[in-house]
């Protein structure tokens, strides 16, 4: 395991408990959620991540990831969501929010798919209108699978996933693209870390960032 799955594993074992997934949640306490997301992002903007590896406040771990790239979902003709690999001189830092911080969703998928079963889209409606009517910016959409498998695989499952449930945003719920990045993680960041196979770990995660 690497330094930067250690890292991960050990905060979400010690944070974690049992916390509702976003489809338990109402639309208020989903969007008291992200408000809150945001604030705690806004509060480390600037982080110089370039000289420090972690930084810890106020229930979000900003840790910078060295083999995962983060895409932006932009609108092109017949396909909604575009990926464009993130600037490659820099560190990519995701947000390891504590748990009841997070916003995640356990969407079923095909087996060895991306696509989204038509029973799971009421989930993402509700994810969607939410969303749509705060006055966020930038939504970040992570993909997370469990540990089965190598890591390679689940990591470019994952960033199928994302990349999928950010398309259904777009085509069928009206988000604009420019308020959605997407980004795969595989492995890494594990909701159960007691469990690495546990279909928690299989989930979505959407994080307020601005």
């Amino acid at each position: 395991m690497s330094n930067i799955s250690k890292i991960a594993s050990t905060f979400l074992a010690i944070c974690v408990a049992p916390i509702a997934m976003a489809q338990d949640l109402s639309d208020e306490e989903l969007l008291s959620r992200f408000l809150n997301q945001r604030d705690v992002f806004k509060s480390v903007e600037g982080a110089d991540m370039g000289q420090t590896r972690s930084l810890t406040t106020r229930g979000l771990k900003l840790v910078t990831v060295d083999d995962a790239t983060a895409t932006s979902a932009k609108e092109t003709t017949g396909v909604a969501v575009n990926s464009t690999p993130a600037d490659q001189n820099k560190p990519l830092v995701i947000g390891v929010l504590e748990p009841e911080l997070q916003v995640n969703l356990r969407i079923s998928f095909g087996f060895d798919s991306a696509a989204i079963a038509t029973s799971e889209k009421p989930k993402l409606t509700q994810m969607c209108n939410v969303m749509k009517s705060s006055d966020i910016k930038l939504f970040r959409v992570i993909g997370h699978t469990d540990s089965s498998g190598s890591d390679a695989y689940n990591e470019r499952l994952s960033v199928l996933r994302a990349e999928e449930v950010a398309r259904f945003l777009v085509d069928d719920c009206g988000m604009a693209p420019t308020r959605l990045e997407t980004i795969g993680l595989g492995e890494r960041f594990l909701f159960d870390a007691n469990d690495p196979d546990a279909e928690e770990n299989r989930r979505v995660e959407f994080q307020a960032i601005s």
